[in-house]
């Protein structure tokens, strides 16, 4: 199976020597011991994650996944499920905050139709789009699962295929979702991975009121009765309450780390997808960087239950990839930091214990 054969290629440990050797240098810049903090952390981080110093970040590619959810029409978004296939033509367009943010960085954004409830034929054809459609939209979580576990693993198997195929243009991966009511389905993996109660990990999403949201708990805590999913078999998991695109971001990261690729993850729907992935693999955490922490309460409780500190908070709850374009501008600041800054030998100044 493809996803056993990935998981065998990530390495546990990384690269140490490449970080022993980017410490040496970050250790002896012109400045005090680790003065620029977390930053260092990070060229550390990409150091081993590549086994390289300096560890090469010019490529950059969000892979942004989107796809419907049956779950929507219990009423769990604000928007119609219509706005997925519309989104995807505005990424396509070059118009959407991601397209905005990923020019700024200068990322390119790979749009992949993982199942969205629309004809994107024409866009496939034309190469503006990848696709590996599992479906018109997943089947509604709160009446049963959303998909088989034949279709779990063809979601996160297409994510590993298409980080392969981009590997040999790509340096630094960032993962990034669209799909009207995807907070649903995050809401149930996190509570179930992570062993929390729904209304504490249930949020607003796209800006429900009081009661609308009250609504969204109660779908989640049928979706988690009806269909019992097992934390320890995280495709289990994936089948019963996921997402075509969960998933499929999902593959992206095992895809990516099974090549010593970093990856920057986005928001709420892309950590759940993290739950599963370090689920199947543990090793893939080594690989990973958290881009930001969203408004949405599940998401630092996930994040918090896989040991990540994000790189930023700005209160953002967009998704697309937006968070992993901004985190992006860091990746390059902590390597510039690691080959730009010179030593105190080099700069000829005299050390504090000189």
């Amino acid at each position: 199976m493809l996803i056993e054969e990935t998981v065998s290629k990530i390495g546990r440990s990384g690269g140490k020597t490449a970080r022993i050797e980017a410490h040496q240098r970050l250790a002896q810049l012109t400045m005090p011991f680790w003065a620029l903090g977390r930053l260092m952390d990070l060229a550390e981080d990409l150091a081993e994650m590549t086994g390289v110093v300096p560890p090469p970040i010019e490529r950059k590619t969000i892979v942004t996944m989107a796809a419907d959810h049956g779950v929507a029409i219990e009423g769990t978004s604000k928007y119609p499920r219509e706005v997925t296939a519309q989104m995807v033509h505005n990424f396509v367009r070059g118009g959407a905050g991601i397209n905005a943010l990923a020019r700024q960085v200068g990322a390119q954004v790979a749009v992949v139709d993982m199942g969205v409830a629309g004809d994107l034929e024409m866009l496939a054809k034309a190469n503006k789009i990848v696709a590996r459609k599992m479906g018109w939209g997943t089947s509604n979580l709160a009446a049963g699962p959303a998909m088989d576990r034949t279709t779990a693993v063809h979601c996160i198997e297409a994510g590993i295929g298409i980080a392969r195929d981009l590997v040999p243009t790509t340096d630094v991966f960032g993962t990034g979702d669209m799909g009207i009511g995807n907070t649903t389905p995050s809401s149930a993996i996190v509570a179930t991975m992570c062993n929390t109660p729904v209304e504490t990990v249930t949020g607003r999403g796209t800006g429900l009121d009081d009661e609308a949201l009250m609504r969204k708990i109660a779908v989640v805590e049928r979706a988690l009765a009806v269909n019992t999913p097992d934390p320890s078999d995280p495709l289990d998991v994936l089948a019963k309450v996921g997402g075509f695109e969960i998933g499929g971001i999902a593959g992206v990261m095992l895809g990516a780390a099974s090549t010593r690729k970093p990856i920057l993850i986005d928001g709420f729907i892309s950590t759940a997808a993290a739950l599963i992935a370090v689920g199947l693999a543990p090793g893939v955490k080594k690989f990973i960087i958290s881009s930001h922490q969203s408004a949405e309460p599940g998401h630092r409780i996930a994040l918090d239950h896989l040991g990540f500190k994000p790189l930023l908070d700005l209160e953002m709850r967009l998704g697309e990839g937006t968070g992993c374009a901004l985190a992006m501008h860091l990746v390059d600041a902590s390597v510039r930091i690691l080959t730009d800054v010179a030593t105190f030998e080099e700069a000829g100044v005299s050390s504090e214990d000189a």
